[in-house]
Parts: C-alpha cells; sequence; structure tokens
C-alpha cells in the first residue's frame, strides 16, 4: 500500500513525500463571434449585442496512481444537451477510453450565453437565420471541447488535492420570496423563507512547490443576475473566477452550479449587483484557502446509472390547442407538439436517460452529479444522509428539464415542471420522481464505497 505523508499547513499549503495524484488543465475560450441567441431568459425579444467578458470551458483530469482516472468539465453555458453530450461520451471513448462514469460535463448556467442546437428551442421568437448561427456555433463548440479535454489529458503533472468548504449567504429561495423586497424584509431583521444551501465546496490544486494550480468550487444559485443583459458574460461566478486567478497568478478557477433550480443570487438586476455577488463568492473561496484544509490521499472510485424518469401527465389535444392560441412561448411549445400530433408521431412517454453520477475522492470525499435543473431539496437531503462534506452538482452532462422533489413536486409551480421551456411533451413528473434519483444516488455511493 502506497504511504502517503500528508500535513496540513495554514493557507493550504502542505508538505509531501510525494505528490501521488498526477493532474492535467486546461481551458479555451468559447466566446461567440457573432451575434447569435441568449439561453435563459424566455422574455429576451433579440439576440445579443456584443461581449461583457469572455465565456471558457475548462477542464481538470484527475489521475491516481491505480490509473483511475477523471474529467470534469466546466462550460460557461446554460446547459449541456443531450445530442452533445451523447457525441462527447462516444467520441472521447473512442479515442482515449474513456466511460460516463469517468466524464463529467457541468454547466455554470449562464443566462449570458449562447443558445445550443436542439435546446430551448420553442422559447425564442427567432427566424432561420439565427437558428442556423445556433447550429453554426454549436458545430464549432464540439470539436473545442473535445480538444480540451485532449490537451488536459497530455498535461498530468504532479500535485496534491485540499478539500474545504466555506460559506456564501445570497442565494435565495426564488419561490417563497419576494427579490424585490428583500432589503426592506433583511432591514427589519426578517430571514428569507424556505430552504437554501449556502455551502462553498472547494477542492485545491497545488504543485508539488505548494503553488496553487486550480481551485475547483460550486454554488447553488442561479447565474443569472444581469437581467437585463445582452451581452455574453459568464455572470457572477465569471466576476469570481476572475478575481481567484488576479489573485493566485498561474492558477485556474472552475465553477460548477449546485442545486439551484429554486435559488436566485440575490439582489441582483445590475452589473453592480452581479459584481457584489462574485467578489462575495470569491472572499468565501479565498476564506478557504487561507485556512487548513484537508488533504486528498490519492484514491479515486467512479460510477454511473441511467435512471428512467415517467411522465405523470402529458398535454391533451384540448389543451395544446387552447395555449396554440397565445404568442409566448408556450404557445409555440404548443403549436410544435400538435404539429407532431397531427403527423401522426406519438409523445414519449418519459425521459429514459437521467444521468447520475458520483465521485468519491481521497478517503471518503462524495462528489454527487446529476443531470437537470435540480432544486435545492437534493442537496440538502443527500448531506443529511452522507454527512455535510458531500458535494452536489447539478446542471452535469444534460440538462433536459427542470427536477422538482417531491415536495415541489407537490406544491407546484413553474420549477415543478415548465416543460414548455424544454420542449417536453408533459405536464408533470411521476410522483416518485425523488425516490427514483435518491435511489440511483445510493447505489452509487454504495458502489464507490
Amino acid at each position: 500500500m502506497l504511504a502517503l505523508a500528508l500535513c496540513a499547513l495554514p493557507g493550504g499549503g502542505a508538505a509531501a513525500t510525494a505528490p501521488f495524484w498526477r493532474v492535467g488543465i486546461a481551458q479555451v475560450n468559447i466566446t461567440p463571434t457573432t451575434n447569435l441567441w441568449m439561453a435563459g431568459f424566455a422574455a429576451r425579444t433579440r439576440p445579443a449585442e456584443g461581449k461583457l467578458d469572455d465565456l471558457f470551458a475548462k477542464v481538470l483530469v484527475l489521475e491516481a496512481p491505480d490509473g483511475e482516472l477523471t474529467v470534469l468539465l466546466t462550460a460557461d453555458l446554460v446547459g449541456i444537451p443531450k445530442w452533445l453530450y451523447e457525441n462527447l461520451c462516444r467520441e472521447l471513448a473512442r479515442r482515449h477510453g474513456l466511460t460516463r462514469a469517468q466524464l463529467r460535463l457541468a454547466a455554470s448556467h449562464t443566462h449570458s450565453g449562447p443558445v445550443l442546437r436542439d435546446a430551448l428551442q420553442d422559447i425564442y421568437p427567432w427566424d432561420q437565420t439565427h437558428r442556423k448561427l445556433s447550429e453554426d456555433y454549436s458545430a464549432w463548440l464540439e470539436p473545442q471541447l473535445i480538444a480540451v479535454i485532449e490537451r488536459a489529458l497530455a498535461q498530468r503533472t504532479p500535485a496534491t488535492l485540499w478539500a474545504g468548504q466555506g460559506r456564501a449567504t445570497f442565494a435565495l429561495n426564488r419561490r417563497t420570496n419576494d427579490e424585490s423586497k428583500l432589503q426592506q424584509m433583511l432591514q427589519r431583521g426578517e430571514k428569507p423563507k424556505g430552504p437554501s444551501d449556502f455551502a462553498v465546496p472547494v477542492l485545491a490544486v497545488r504543485a508539488p512547490d505548494q503553488r496553487l494550480r486550480a481551485v475547483v468550487f460550486g454554488y447553488a444559485a442561479h447565474t443569472s443576475t444581469l437581467t437585463q443583459n445582452q451581452l455574453w458574460s459568464a455572470d457572477y461566478c465569471g466576476v469570481t473566477m476572475r478575481a481567484l486567478e488576479a489573485n493566485h497568478p498561474g492558477a485556474t478557477a472552475l465553477f460548477w452550479q449546485g442545486c439551484g433550480s429554486d435559488q436566485s443570487a440575490a439582489p441582483r438586476g445590475t452589473l453592480e449587483l452581479c459584481r457584489q455577488r462574485g467578489e462575495e463568492l470569491a472572499s468565501a473561496v479565498e476564506t478557504v484557502l487561507q485556512q487548513p484544509m484537508t488533504p486528498l490521499p490519492p484514491r479515486l472510485r467512479a460510477a454511473f446509472e441511467f435512471v428512467a424518469l415517467d411522465f405523470g401527465e402529458q398535454p391533451s389535444e384540448e389543451d395544446l390547442k387552447k395555449l396554440a392560441q397565445g404568442s409566448d412561448y408556450r404557445a409555440r411549445w404548443a403549436r410544435r407538439l400538435g404539429s407532431e400530433r397531427a403527423a401522426g408521431r406519438s409523445f414519449a412517454s418519459g425521459y429514459p436517460e437521467f444521468p447520475v453520477q458520483v465521485w468519491k475522492l481521497g478517503a471518503d470525499q462524495l462528489w454527487i452529479a446529476l443531470g437537470g435543473e435540480v432544486c435545492v431539496d437534493y442537496a440538502l437531503r443527500f448531506k443529511s444522509e452522507y454527512g455535510s462534506n458531500v458535494w452536489v452538482t447539478a446542471y452535469a452532462n444534460d440538462v433536459m428539464a427542470y427536477i422538482p422533489s417531491r415536495r415541489l413536486w407537490e406544491e407546484g409551480g413553474y420549477q415543478a415542471g415548465a416543460f414548455e421551456v424544454y420542449g417536453l411533451p408533459a405536464t408533470r413528473w411521476c410522483g416518485d420522481i425523488e425516490d427514483r434519483i435518491a435511489g440511483a444516488v445510493n447505489r452509487l455511493v454504495q458502489k464507490v464505497r
């Protein structure tokens, strides 16, 4: 058995007899060069008008001494559509033998990034010209992501890994609070209502000389602070990443979105508020980096499972005819589905391949990843079941719809479904959706342990 002699020092430093991990890091600028349509806000009426800050895809490859390897790709996109996930999995399996368990594609969910092919197709009043721009960008993006992963795989060098967890309190449950009244509420000494997850998970990658090479961090709050924006931007997490990289020259900062489908980064609405949220998150990460962190010995396990999620209710012909009379995104959704039904095509009865993934780093650092726009209840549940230091990434591998907990399923409302946004032929998920997903997570946790 390999022995690891590590001693945590202030500021996250360490003394190590051997840097047993091998780590590869790479990034690529994925900012569109044309003003195609932007993803995220259904209220937008026109495409992008330029750039506020650059969008990036960044990669961290982790390899243990026994050859176990994982690849994390983070991207400033609203989500990863199914076609892109499948294409990347297939090509990386062919070229490098990577399995789905080893590959994780994590979207930041910025609402100031580009619309990709076959994603969110009904919610924008766009024409064929802009659809073609989206298709062209998507065709350009796919090989860029493969290339940046391959660069990271080719650049693996010795490193140590460190885990920690900070706290930032700007996540606000957007189902149970009126954001416009947040300041008055706080001035009265009232606490916001509803559950939130204030944890800031941090993974530090250090070279043998203790220099910070990369910092990976997450937070569960919508990257939608720039509510009236028409410029490409990574939103508040972009502010955080740039601040961290400025503070640590030569280091790469990677962000992943947590279970934030029902969480806003508040207050929001202006560029200055976006900067404030990003600086708050940067401060939380820096606090973790400056304190002793937990060393992660060089052991790695990964597991993956697809879960079949049935639709609980689907729109009737009368439902579609009624909605189709309108002019908003729901009407466009209804007209498209109505046309499919009129052409004799049947609707899918569910989503057969919801991705669930679990990694274990070191002795016991669990890192769960779920597809879709996942609500905060999942993160809180898994922390209760597996320990408060568990990390839960959402918007990972395939973003197909909102994913409610049983509580949200019963309450209803936007985050319980919003199928018109993603284009699925449904009006409600099956009632046991949380149990199906949690069951898969438990199976995978037992497998990696």
